[in-house]
């Protein structure tokens, strides 16, 4: 904390209450530098930050002080318009909670209008065609790394930023390799700030110790905690470009893949869990359920668990460790489920090359959210290993995609 704040706290209590609450809200005394905006002419702020460093509420303080500068209307995009309610307007840190009760907006209709008049309009970029028509004098955009249909939401805002004399828009995020956030950072009329979780010394002691200390150094949390964007290993067998996502179509057979530890403790490697489904001529990635540090009754549970939400056809197990063991756990969860054991002859990165050869095809498409899967398939190299640890989640999606596709070409109907 900065000496400034230190003697302002220490002064605080004997300063009148009106002074005391006009304190409180001057942004410019409590902000951290990186969520100040920078000097100097630029289109867009790209603000990439760990989780907590306070982007969001960098992003309410400054549409707050453009709405007090009479400076509107603003657009407020988030990934759907229930996350921009949610996060950017009534959240811990959103516009509501930082400006004063008597200068401070009301929502109506998805629009927050302050007093003075200016409004900011909440936009969902899952929907790029709300962008039709609305113009705007500035925007944020929150969590743009997550947007699913990030290029166009983004364009068809660029059409609609044309008010003003100085069109801005503020780009809050946790950083991910996509399209547009290579973009954003290669155009000369972006600046970036950067900041990291542990900036934020108002974060649990709890969040610091459990969260932070499990995933440092580790590619989720030098994304998440430290706010990189992380580049692809060129060793590695997969690329993130070839992610691509599954928009929805008719799957065939389905199966639970599970790659078990040898033990069920605490430093046990994870119970690779992963839910695949028949497409075409490849696959599509429903779900990774793994799990780790815990008893084979636990992962046995979350697998059967996960052949009757997807209604899979059978599991796919691997027994190198366990043997007949691990089908008697399977059976004491559910005796009824159909299970397949598979064992592995051959090293993990000759058994996964045939699996990423199908990715380069375009044969196999992901569903949201299976980041933790995505950053272990990308950070797998020759040595067999994810970051020095046992790649569980890719082995089992090996395990799933070979009995899906590899060991039958032939696209099966379900049930037959």
């Amino acid at each position: 904390m900065s000496t400034l704040r230190s003697s302002l706290l220490r002064e605080a209590g004997q300063l009148p209450d009106n002074q005391i609450r006009r304190l409180a809200f001057n942004w410019q005394v409590w902000a951290y530098p990186h969520q100040l905006p920078p000097e100097g002419d630029w289109t867009t702020w790209l603000l990439l930050g760990g989780r907590g460093a306070g982007k969001t509420r960098a992003g309410a303080e400054w549409v707050r002080r453009l709405a007090e500068e009479g400076v509107g209307p603003i657009a407020l995009v988030g990934e759907t318009m229930t996350e921009a309610e949610a996060v950017m307007v009534r959240g811990e840190s959103g516009v509501l909670r930082v400006c004063p009760p008597d200068r401070s907006p009301k929502l109506r209709e998805n629009v927050l209008i302050w007093p003075n008049g200016v409004e900011a309009h909440l936009l969902p970029a899952s929907d790029p065609e709300r962008f039709r028509g609305p113009q705007f004098a500035a925007a944020w955009c929150d969590e743009t790394g997550k947007w699913k249909k990030a290029e166009a939401a983004f364009d068809m805002l660029q059409f609609g930023l044309r008010l003003g004399a100085r069109p801005r828009q503020l780009v809050t995020t946790t950083p991910r390799t996509t399209k547009l956030m290579k973009r954003l950072m290669a155009d000369d009329a972006t600046v970036i700030t950067r900041a990291k979780t542990k900036v934020n010394k108002h974060l649990a002691d709890a969040f610091m110790a459990a969260v932070v200390a499990r995933y440092r150094d580790t590619v989720l949390g030098r994304q998440e905690l430290d706010g990189e964007l992380i580049e692809d290993r060129p060793d590695a067998l997969w690329q993130r470009r070839m992610f691509a996502r599954f928009e929805g179509t008719e799957l065939g057979r389905i199966v639970v893949a599970v790659d078990p530890p040898v033990t069920g403790t605490e430093r046990s490697d994870a119970c690779g869990i992963v839910v695949a489904g028949r497409a075409g001529e490849g696959a599509v990635v429903l779900e990774d359920a793994t799990l780790k540090g815990v008893r084979p009754d636990i992962w046995a549970a979350r697998a059967v668990a996960a052949f009757h939400a997807h209604e899979a056809d059978c599991i796919v197990v691997e027994v190198n460790q366990g043997g007949d063991l691990v089908r008697q756990v399977l059976a004491q969860v559910d005796g009824a489920v159909p299970v397949r054991t598979v064992r592995a002859s051959r090293g993990k990165w000759v058994r996964a090359e045939p699996v990423a050869a199908l990715y380069a095809r375009g044969l196999v498409r992901h569903v949201s959210g299976l980041t933790a899967l995505e950053d272990e398939l990308c950070a797998f190299g020759p040595d067999g290993k994810a970051e020095g640890h046992s790649p569980d989640r890719v082995d089992a999606l090996v395990w799933a995609l070979t009995e899906l596709v590899l060991n039958d070409a032939r696209p099966r109907v379900r049930g037959l």
